[in-house]
């Protein structure tokens, strides 16, 4: 599989999630912050609510001829407006929460790849790498950098 045909079974997982906002295949960027702010706002909302995926690392190794593994390391950021009437923070960890039980149930990411996961059982599925409240196009959001590695039988 290509590197762009994993990319897209994440966003299809990602977009499995309920209210999951928009899901970008790659990290958007407009000097304008109002036109930034637009792309993460999904259709019929008014919330800025949404993810973008970025292939950050890339390593091949366990070489058995002729096949080789192939570990991708992918970077899943999200944001989303901070709503304090609404508790905001528990909707987005539940958001967290929800698409780590869709890459858990799909970790194949239908077929794409062997699993996500590394050799060793030391990482497993979507990881929390961090989270906290950050400022987005101009918008105070939560925010949350999520790490997923893949391997490939090449």
């Amino acid at each position: 599989m290509s590197a762009a045909q994993i990319r897209a079974a994440i966003v299809a997982t990602m977009q499995t999630v309920a209210d999951i906002g928009v899901v970008h295949n790659r990290e958007r960027y407009i000097k304008d912050l109002s036109g930034l702010k637009t792309l993460y706002v999904p259709v019929g909302t008014s919330q800025l609510r949404g993810w973008f995926v970025r292939r950050q690392e890339l390593a091949e190794r366990d070489r058995i001829l002729p096949r080789s593994i192939e570990y991708t390391r992918w970077r899943i950021q999200g944001v989303m407006a901070f709503d304090d009437a609404n508790a905001s923070e528990l909707v987005f960890d539940q958001l967290i929460e929800d698409l780590r039980d869709a890459f858990r149930a799909n970790d194949t990411l239908d077929g794409t790849v062997s699993q996500c996961a590394l050799p060793d059982g030391s990482e497993a599925g979507l990881q929390l790498v961090e989270a906290g409240p950050v400022s987005f196009a101009g918008v105070i959001c939560h925010g949350a950098r999520l790490s997923l590695t893949t391997q490939l039988l090449r």
